[in-house]
This record gives structure tokens, sequence and C-alpha cells, in this order.
């Protein structure tokens, strides 16, 4: 048995996120994607917390339902301190067995000073590494996994205000953190040859800020979907596989200059310096460059932790690149619900459907697209500097 999951994810509460982001359309959302778990995400913010307290129905252990699909509870929260010299600022996922613990953490988060009220994501004022053993303290159940670890800015391993190692930022709490979350500019190949990162378990969630973006990074795991299924997942790798965005898809993934469109591969950067060729200003270091900077050349010993992954693009861009249309366009959101509907959910008609069936529900031009994609058949322009990349079917 296995169980597709999005963990990361945002409600309406979440500053730059979407005021559709409901309970209900989430949900909605899950059946149209094909997701088996949910992340309730933002629980910290009152209300709502509420609106889960009222909406969510017990559906097992440490699991909960809405309109019949499972969610569990979930948050993400920014620590940002300063150590070793340095402002840091990491963006943990933290997820929490029930309620009661989740009242705990709010709790907890106030007598910090944090502003609960404002943003569905808190800042709070303590170290990684003491904020996961305050979560502890309330409930050993409670999970803490990094987010987004190469994200500039708020990563872990973030060139602007992250570490070098896990170890670094956790210390002693290190041997809590059972995973480590990619991001969209990086997959997992690049994430194995980092020597800090063995024996970590790798997931890919999606951040999704809007409906249309849950579910374009996924992680399916062996087990029940409920919170035991869960914690077995992340603390003993029990991914079955991942699903990904194209990492050069990402607005980080290379190095670069948007305003005077300049971006540079790590070999490109190593042998022209970190400043902008054409007006001479700091370039944006890229995911690339960073992966590469902390591999040092190196494997992992242990080849044991790898897990298969696949690379896509979600359907709704295919839909409007073969339609020649703005992925807003109203026939191309209607020709992607009428097919998600018709083939089983998104994740299926990328990953599963025949191209008889492709060809059928969505026309030739579609089939050969999808096709393309899962064999890795793709134009691509690496995103870089906050730009985001293009990801295209061949040809």
């Amino acid at each position: 048995m296995s169980f597709t999951a999005d963990l990361h994810l945002h409600s309406r509460y979440a500053y730059a996120c979407s005021k559709n982001l409901t309970l209900a359309n989430l949900a909605a959302w899950a059946k149209v994607k094909g997701i088996d778990l949910l992340s309730s995400a933002d629980f910290t913010h009152p209300a709502w917390l509420a609106e889960l307290t009222e909406g969510l129905q017990p559906a097992g252990e440490g699991v909960f339902s809405f309109d019949g699909v499972k969610f569990v509870l979930g948050t993400e929260l920014s620590c940002v301190y300063k150590q070793g010299g340095r402002s840091r600022r990491v963006h943990l996922l933290v997820f929490a067995p029930g309620f009661e613990a989740v009242h705990g953490i709010s709790e907890m988060l106030e007598g910090l000073g944090s502003k609960l009220n404002g943003d569905g994501r808190p800042t709070v004022g303590a170290s990684a590494r003491d904020l996961t053993a305050r979560l502890l303290d309330i409930d050993e159940a409670c999970m803490v996994v990094p987010a987004h670890i190469w994200t500039l800015w708020y990563g872990m391993l973030g060139s602007k205000s992250g570490f070098d190692a896990l170890d670094e930022c956790f210390g002693d709490m290190t041997v809590h953190i059972p995973a480590v979350e990619t991001g969209l500019s990086s997959d997992p190949e690049m994430n194995w040859g980092v020597p800090a990162l063995a024996g970590k378990t790798i997931v890919s969630f999606s951040d999704a800020h809007s409906l249309p973006n849950i579910g374009r990074e996924l992680t399916v795991f062996q087990g029940d979907a409920d919170y035991r299924g869960l914690a077995a997942g992340l603390k003993e790798n029990r991914v079955e596989q991942t699903i990904e965005f194209f990492p050069e898809e990402g607005k980080y993934h290379l190095t670069g200059h948007r305003k005077c469109g300049i971006s540079q591969s790590p070999g490109e950067t190593r042998f022209s310096g970190t400043r902008c060729p054409e007006c001479s200003r700091p370039l944006t270091l890229g995911v690339l460059h960073r992966v590469e900077e902390l591999s040092h050349g190196e494997s992992p010993s242990d080849q044991r932790a790898r897990r298969p992954y696949a690379k896509l693009a979600p359907l709704i861009e295919l839909l409007a690149y073969t339609m020649r249309k703005g992925r807003a366009a109203k026939s191309v959101g209607l020709a992607y619900h009428r097919i998600c509907d018709e083939l089983g959910g998104e994740i299926r008609v990328l990953t599963q459907a025949g191209y008889d069936d492709l060809e059928r529900v969505g026309g030739e031009e579609l089939a050969t697209a999808v096709t393309k994609v899962r064999a890795g058949n793709v134009d691509i322009v690496p995103g870089f500097d906050g730009q985001y990349g293009t990801v295209h079917p061949a040809g």
C-alpha cells in the first residue's frame, strides 16, 4: 500500500497566497490532482486553526478528513536569528500529532514573541536547534523537516543566510531531523552528492501558494496514509518515489543577474567570477552553484538511501503550450478539468495514462507532449535570479 502526499502548502492566511486557499478548495483540488494526504498548513494562525478545528473530522491516528480527503496537521515556521556571527533565516516544516500539540506549539510561539495573527507562516526568534528541542518537549511525536533547503534566503543550506551542513544548523538535535525537502530548484540526484545530507530521507512537496500549484511536487510513501505511516515514511525512508519539477524551471537554478539578462553555469562562474560582466554588480548565486559548492565532488557512501524520482511538467503548462494559449485562459482550464476528470486525476495523467487514452481525451499534440516529457525529451531554458525557467516538449 502507498499514498501520495503534498505536505508543504499554505492557507489564505499566509502572506502572498491566494484567498481561494480554503479547506473546501484544498480538498477539491486534492481530488483533481489525485493526492491522498495533504498538510493542513498554517495551523498556528488563530483564524485558520478555528476553521481546521471545526471542519476537520478525526479519521485515524493523527489524521483527519474533510470531504473524503485526508489531512495531517502541519505548518511552516520561519526561524530568524543570529549564529556564528551571521544572520540566519531558516524555514522549517512542522508536523503535530493532534490539536493538543498544536495548541501547545501556539502557546510556546507566543511566549517567544511570535505574532500569530499576521502571517500564516510566523517568524520565530529562536534558532532551528532550540525550536526543534521546544517542539519535542511539547510532544515527542512532533516532526521537523527543513523546508526548500537550497532557497537562497530561507533555506537551511541557502547561500545567503543558511549553513554549510545539517549539524551546523541543528547541533545535537540533528538526530531528530528525519528528512529534508529539496525545493523546486533542485532534484534528489543533486542532493545525493552532498555529504552533509547522507542518511536523511529526501522528500519533495509543492510549497503551493495557489490552488493550481498544489501537487507540482509530491512524495509517494509506502504504508498507510495516517500520522504513524507518515512518521515511518520520513524516519525510515519509506519513499516509493518523488515527483519533481524540472529543477531548471526553478527561479534560482542558475547563477545570474536578471536585470542584465546574464545567467551562468557553475563552471562559467568559477571561470569568470561572481560579478555581472555587464554592470559589475554581484551575481545572485544559483542553487546548482551552491549544491556543487557543498558536494565537494563526493557522493554519499550509502547508495541504499536513493529513491526513484520522475521529473514532470504540470499538465496546465502542457495544455497551454499545445493549445497555444496562456495557462490562465478559460479554455485551458476547462480542458484541464475535463481531462483530469476522465483519466483519474493529474498525477495519473502525467505518469500512467496510455498514449491512446491521452490522444482520445486531449488530442494528439497533448499525448505526444506528455510522452516526450516522461522520457525527458524536453527543451529547457533554466531559471535564474528570481526568474522562472521554461520547460517544453522538444521539437
